[in-house]
């Protein structure tokens, strides 16, 4: 037999203080902690009002509910028990080292109640990866994303297709072990190849969505650029509705890349504010122009931002060199005679917008934003992509790749590559899971975690 494994505690809801705070056991011990700390074991899943007493001295530390999970039934397949208190900082850290006076206790390290949830069978490599992201979304489709992959949305497709794969891969064995066999067909690879080819088919469909899922994580990148002094730090103040950027008269106030992350009707977007872009002699401002070149290049958004007073109808400044899309900013329109300011926005040709702007006034600062937060929906869309993590992304190129050379050796008539190349899809599959070889991948995957999950 294996031996028994730690039992291991943590407050496992946020910072204190607050008006309840729960610390969750997890262990072959977890009984014994509830009888040292409460004198009893209450019925399972029902909660209980307990008395919390210090092991050592008797003394009683709080009045909370307890309640108790045996394993396997219980989120890590543990013996579990739950101790919701009042949240407290003195009471949390009292009850925190009357547990650790319980012989076989020990704090729990970051994530470790969901890894062993994990190794428990409780939740695939998917899943965990979707809770993990479900802890750290910031807008609506972040939640919405990581909500489904942790009940199942590309884990379940997996297994689905591990098992079809598995299928396949059966019946080309099948011709090369029992070919002598009067009960088995002859051309068995054909049928199986076809299951192949619709398999390879949507593994496609996945990875042709998957960087849509992976920046979503991030956030629509948006560079604001463009010469010194034309209002880019104020436009961006305006659009965060906050102070984020120092604002001054002076040219070249900006030297490094500002970064500021916004919820945008339910997107995430990570506004960059970077420095004027034009020539100078001093080497600080000449790193900041190079960053902000830089930064812009690999955006999926450029916002080029002019001095209204100063933009000719030929647009006589010159953008970043950018693959992205590039709008127009025309800024300072405040400052404009009015006869010169009569649109709100131009539209230039279907991938450029132009946009006249007061940052210092709002002015037209608005439609700007509601043309961001389209931006972003149609950049991210409204369904949930099926990949979410580079991770998944690269064992899908994996499995897609297998598949390709399974099907290409289908001519050859060597059924036995063909299974080699099923057997390693399928194995790709299975680390996609986390049902096999994945040791090498779980501490960077639970590093990230908090204490107490």
């Amino acid at each position: 037999m294996p031996p028994a494994r730690d039992t291991i505690f943590a407050l496992s809801s946020g910072r204190p203080p607050a008006a309840i705070a729960v610390v969750r056991i997890s262990g072959p011990r977890a009984g014994i902690a509830l009888e040292r700390l409460i004198g009893r074991v209450p019925e399972p899943r029902k909660a209980a009002l307990a008395r919390l007493r210090d092991p050592a001295s008797g003394e009683a530390i709080d009045e909370a509910l307890a309640l108790w999970f045996p394993g396997p039934g219980s989120e890590t397949g543990e013996d579990v028990a739950e101790l919701q208190l009042h949240g407290g900082r003195a009471v949390i850290a009292a009850v925190l080292r009357a547990l650790a006076q319980v012989e076989g206790l020990r704090p729990a390290e970051p994530g470790e109640f969901t890894r062993r949830g994990f190794e428990n069978g409780k939740l695939d490599l998917t899943e965990v990866e979707g809770l993990a992201d479900l802890i750290y979304a910031e807008t609506e489709a972040q939640r919405r994303q990581a909500y489904r992959q942790l009940k199942g949305l590309l884990g379940n497709r997996a297994e689905t297709w591990r098992t079809r794969l598995i299928e396949a891969l059966a019946q080309v064995e099948a011709g090369i072990d029992f070919s002598d066999e009067a009960d088995v067909p002859e051309d068995l690879v054909a049928p199986a190849l076809a299951k192949v080819r619709a398999l390879r088919d949507e593994v496609t469909d996945a990875l042709r969505d998957a960087s849509r899922g992976e920046r979503l994580r991030d956030g629509l990148v948006v560079a604001i650029a463009g010469p010194p002094n034309v209002g880019k730090s104020t436009l961006l103040n305006r659009i965060a509705k906050r102070e984020a950027a120092i604002v001054s008269p002076l040219a070249g106030t900006t030297r490094d890349v500002i970064e500021v992350h916004l919820d945008l009707e339910g997107y995430p977007v990570t506004l960059l504010d970077t420095a004027g872009i034009r020539d100078s002699e001093d080497p600080v401002e000449q790193e900041g122009v190079r960053r902000a070149r830089q930064r812009a290049s690999e955006a999926d958004l450029v916002i080029w931002v002019e001095d209204a007073r100063e933009v000719r109808e030929q647009h006589n400044s010159e953008p970043v060199r950018a693959t992205a899309l590039t709008w127009r900013v025309r800024n300072k329109v405040d400052l404009l005679p009015l006869v010169n300011n009569k649109s709100n926005t131009l539209k230039y040709n279907t991938s450029t917008l132009e946009f006249n702007t007061s940052a210092t006034m709002g002015a037209g600062v608005d439609k700007l934003i509601d043309a961001l937060a389209r931006q972003a929906r149609d950049f991210f869309g409204i369904e949930p992509a099926l990949v979410s993590r580079e991770r998944q992304r690269i064992v899908l190129e994996n499995v897609h790749t297998a598949l390709d050379r399974a099907l290409r050796e289908g001519a050859s008539g060597r059924e036995d590559i063909i299974a080699e190349e099923l057997r390693l899809a399928a194995a790709a599959l299975g680390r996609l899971t986390g049902r096999v070889d994945v040791e090498d991948i779980l501490d960077v995957i639970f590093r990230d975690f908090c204490i107490g999950k």
